[in-house]
């Protein structure tokens, strides 16, 4: 079984997009939106502002006490959506349950909506609209496959997951090179027996370790989108790599795989939304 890591589709990516911003009199900026301190989301602004910077994009974070009201925290928000310095907007999820996160997905610019929460991106990820910005880890799932020179045309590809993140969006996407798809979640019958129908397997269920050699049928390219902690504590993905090693031809790993990726994605819409500006 080969191992399909992050670390080199994020290289291949970020040769194309310091080649793309070459000559550019524009520095691309991306606004990151963080309401209190969670380590997660600490970790992700981090890894983020870093990827950023080693592309040459400018990044700043706008950080709220995670008990700031409505009405203060939509004012600032407003602020930086309408801010024209401004390329990409990330909004570090799920917010406080006393703010309104609906009203983000519904008044952010899609221009600037670079992790693709707004119902008109969604929309236009929907209708095979290019012009439209999808969720990053979807489309993370993409480069990594692309990356790899697998070929998706007529290809049988299941997703583990139904979610408007990942599996949705990541199944049109597939859809959109002309792959056959299957989503497969909670209430589906028999799950192994269809994945075992697939070539290409994709979980991303949230269940740790769920996906085992019964799921999967030989020479099967397995990709795992899952992010969470085993028995001992350790992170893990939605897949046993170990049961499935003599049956897998490739595998991404976790860590090391989709999740790495994801913020290269992001830098990549924040230079395609700044190009659009610039043409």
């Amino acid at each position: 079984m080969e191992l399909l890591k992050g670390a080199d589709v994020i290289a291949a990516m970020k040769e194309r997009m310091k080649k793309e911003l070459e000559g550019q009199a524009h520095i691309p900026k991306l606004a990151i939106i963080r309401v209190g301190e969670r380590p997660d989301d600490m970790s992700y602004e981090r890894g983020a502002i870093k990827r950023m910077q080693g592309i040459g994009i400018a990044c700043e974070s706008y950080v709220f006490p995670a008990d700031v009201n409505n009405e203060l925290f939509f004012k600032e928000f407003e602020a930086v959506n309408t801010d024209p310095s401004v390329d990409g907007i990330l909004v570090l999820r799920p917010l406080p349950a006393h703010l309104d996160e609906k009203r983000i997905e519904q008044t952010i610019d899609p221009a600037k909506d670079v992790d693709g929460i707004s119902p008109i991106n969604m929309a236009k990820v929907f209708a095979g609209d290019d012009s439209g910005f999808a969720p990053c880890t979807a489309q993370a799932v993409v480069e990594m496959l692309d990356f790899a020179g697998i070929e998706l045309s007529g290809k049988r590809v299941t997703i583990i997951g139904r979610s408007l993140v990942v599996g949705k969006p990541l199944a049109m996407l597939l859809m959109k090179k002309n792959a056959t798809v299957t989503i497969c979640h909670t209430k589906t019958v028999d799950m192994p027996s269809v994945c075992r129908e697939a070539e290409i397997v994709i979980a991303a269920a949230g269940r740790a370790k769920m996906v085992n050699q019964q799921y999967i049928r030989k020479n099967a390219i397995v990709i795992d989108v899952g992010i969470n902690m085993d028995e001992n504590n350790k992170l893990c993905g939605d897949v046993d790599l170990d049961r499935i090693t003599e049956l897998a031809s490739i595998a991404t790993p976790v860590p090391g795989g989709v999740g790495t990726v994801t913020t290269s994605v992001l830098a990549q819409h924040v230079v395609q939304a700044a190009m659009k500006k610039c043409i």
